[in-house]
């Protein structure tokens, strides 16, 4: 996860192009997998753990005289807590804001019981839609047409892409036509920066990335990384601190480990990836607390770019 430097948008001749692309679908179908594809550039954080994207996160990808800022939307799912609510309503509020939405589905899972509704919501949007067949790559080619038959049936796409975001096939086409389709206008960011993440909060997504990846089923859904402190050194290098908020003292053991194993290997590799980012060296400082009920706690959702929803 990168944020390149920051200066005055470039202005560009009249056949400059710049549009907002809201990528939606059900958890795990590989938003956040494409949204890296097609900015060239790790921005968002992948894991096999679903509902791994939580806030909207926009990547900005070129494509010609056309500037596409990609927005990852948490997957959308049957919410059953707070938080699940404020992530699908932040899903669906990018997507109603966008110039184009791109619908993911999970080629190997097809239309399901998570698709189904997607498909059903995104038809009543009055914006252009595109539809991506992803992980082309695992499923036999002979039954993505009548696939994508059904769902175009369903919404009425624009366009159909047959895509792979994890081995890159197909995603040039979609690249090129979301860059001839986005609106005629200047770029909103230089042509450097690949994100808007502030880097407090990137660097709080990475860690977060190293507790998933580390933690697998152990992890406890109900856990967030705050970036509390950020100090820049005389020697270039940077002092984090961030804490990581759980729900119970059982969830904090876990987190920690025997000895206080976990924190550490987490500590390790997710300081190994903000120094990558910064291009200087990090020193991470990592804290467990417990807040019980932190998903009802509207600060910590101010943290993580959500809307605090009502009861």
């Amino acid at each position: 996860m990168a944020e390149a430097r920051t200066g005055d948008a470039p202005q560009l001749d009249l056949q400059s192009r710049c549009g907002f692309v809201a990528l939606i679908g059900a958890p795990n179908s590989g938003k956040s997998t494409l949204v890296n594809r097609l900015v060239g550039a790790k921005v968002a954080i992948v894991t096999h753990k679903v509902q791994t994207t939580r806030a909207r996160l926009r990547g900005v990808a070129i494509e010609g005289a056309s500037q596409l800022v990609l927005v990852d939307t948490p997957g959308i799912f049957e919410p059953k807590r707070r938080l699940d609510r404020a992530m699908i309503e932040t899903a669906w509020g990018e997507a109603r804001n966008a110039d184009i939405v791109v619908v993911l589905i999970d080629s190997q899972k097809g239309l399901d019981a998570q698709a189904e509704p997607i498909l059903a919501a995104v038809a009543d949007l009055d914006i252009p839609r595109v539809l991506a067949l992803n992980k082309i790559d695992k499923v036999e080619k002979s039954s993505l047409l009548a696939l994508a038959d059904e769902a175009v049936a369903r919404a009425n796409f624009a366009q159909t892409f047959m895509i792979s975001a994890l081995t890159g096939e197909g995603v040039d086409d979609l690249k090129a036509y979301l860059a001839e389709s986005v609106p005629l206008g200047p770029w909103l960011y230089p042509e450097d920066q690949i994100t808007d993440a502030p880097l407090r909060q990137a660097a709080a997504e990475i860690t977060r990335e190293k507790m998933i990846l580390r933690l697998h089923e152990e992890l406890p859904y109900v856990s967030t990384v705050e970036t509390t402190a950020w100090r820049e050194l005389k020697d270039g290098g940077v002092r984090i601190e961030q804490t990581i908020y759980v729900e119970r003292d059982s969830q904090k053991k876990i987190v920690i480990g025997a000895q206080g194993r976990t924190i550490k290997e987490i500590s390790m590799a997710a300081r190994k990836e903000i120094s990558e980012m910064l291009g200087a060296p990090a020193h991470l400082f990592l804290f467990v607390k417990v807040r019980k009920s932190w998903g009802d706690d509207p600060e910590r959702y101010r943290e993580m770019g959500l809307e605090f929803p009502k009861a």
